[in-house]
């Protein structure tokens, strides 16, 4: 796999490939000012995408046990906009030529990397080795072996690591969960579960290049399904067949478009996986010997929400999916609490990812997965 340099990222950001322009003003909420509560836990920001502009800085203006302390961009212009509407100090800005120094620095205590996927391993190592503690956006890398490399960087320097599971943490996750566990409507016989978009933006995006991205839908949309998948059956899979599908193939030249693949679970249940770029996908299904239950939307920002077969529904009041998850990972290092994203969990994944392609490579020929030793269940 092809990794960029910190310098070629940088270019790519101020060519706009990278990211997206911030747009408009978020109020400050509640006094909230950068460092005010020595209680809670700093976090900087590896990255100004889209996703930390629109969901996890406006995430931290309301979570409990955390707060936007820092950010790591190569561009300038965002460094100026970004301190003025967070209140971030200059000494909490780095570019990615100074990224290393953040050692230095008490504000930062959680370092989330935010990049194209195949620059997590070497970011997710460097905060490691600056002793900072580490989430890694989902995917937690474009291999196996790389997640592997994590793991261990972060057990050698005694912090904690979380990968950016936001459904981890949603309330309709819990009640799904506690459903299978209880057997609330009998055992799990099938699980279905979709996940996917229509992707029709700028073809030069990271997520078509597969030097970036590792791979195309299954390796952004395509985790939601396996995780659902998994936690709808309450095992981990024990093998998997899959196929591969495109019908635009002069946009998606270079990454999967849409992915089907099936799972088999020890207790005897199966489940059915689709997610796409090509194609729009948000829902699970969980059919069992005593009735069915299913979210719809299941995998969206929110709020999400679902219903059961004897006439109830499934939601709760709305918080923003990543202020929760970033709460519950402050919540691990600051109180040991249970760390429900762990990096064992987003090297789960990539083992099934890499087992799905490799399906699909043998004509969809089912691969058998051994996922016991990894402590990981749901």
């Amino acid at each position: 796999m092809k990794h960029l340099t910190r310098r070629s990222f940088s270019s790519l950001t101020t060519k706009g490939v990278i990211g997206t322009a911030l747009f408009g003003s978020i109020a400050l909420a509640k006094g909230f000012t950068t460092g005010q509560d020595n209680k809670k836990l700093g976090i900087a920001l590896v990255g100004l995408g889209s996703y930390s502009t629109y969901q996890l800085a406006p995430s931290l203006l309301e979570t409990e046990h955390c707060y936007l302390a820092g950010i790591v961009t190569g561009t300038k212009e965002k460094q100026a906009i970004w301190s003025n509407k967070y209140n971030i100090p200059k000494k909490n800005i780095y570019n990615y030529e100074n990224f290393d120094t953040i050692v230095k620095n008490d504000d930062i205590d959680i370092i989330y990397v935010v990049l194209p996927n195949s620059m997590h391993k070497d970011f997710c190592i460097s905060a490691a080795k600056a002793g900072k503690h580490v989430i890694c956006e989902k995917p937690m890398a474009v291999s196996v072996e790389e997640c592997d490399a994590i793991i261990n960087a972060c057990k050698e320097n005694n912090v904690k690591l979380g990968v950016g599971y936001r459904m981890q943490s949603d309330p309709c996750t819990h009640e799904v969960k506690k459903y299978v566990k209880e057997k609330t409507f009998g055992d799990v016989l099938f699980v279905s579960s979709d996940a996917g978009y229509v992707s029709n933006g700028n073809p030069d995006q990271w997520r078509l290049n597969k030097s970036l991205s590792g791979g195309g839908a299954l390796m952004n949309m395509g985790v939601y399904a396996i995780q659902t998948s998994i936690y709808g059956v309450g095992q981990n899979p024990i093998s998997v067949s899959a196929q591969e599908f495109s019908i635009r193939p002069d946009y998606f030249k270079d990454t999967d478009e849409t992915i089907t693949a099936q799972f088999k679970f020890a207790n005897g249940a199966v489940a059915q996986m689709m997610t796409s770029h090509n194609a729009n996908g948000n829902r699970l299904k969980v059919h069992c010997s005593k009735g069915w239950f299913e979210l719809d939307p299941a995998h969206s920002y929110g709020p999400i929400s679902g219903r059961t077969s004897n006439g109830n529904t499934i939601e709760f009041p709305f918080k923003k999916q990543q202020a929760l998850q970033m709460d519950d990972f402050a919540k691990h290092v600051l109180l040991n609490t249970e760390n429900i994203a762990p990096g064992e969990m987003g090297k789960r994944d990539m083992i099934i990812v890499e087992a799905i392609y490799k399906s699909i490579l043998e004509g969809g020929k089912e691969q058998e997965l051994s996922l016991g030793n990894l402590g990981i269940v749901s």
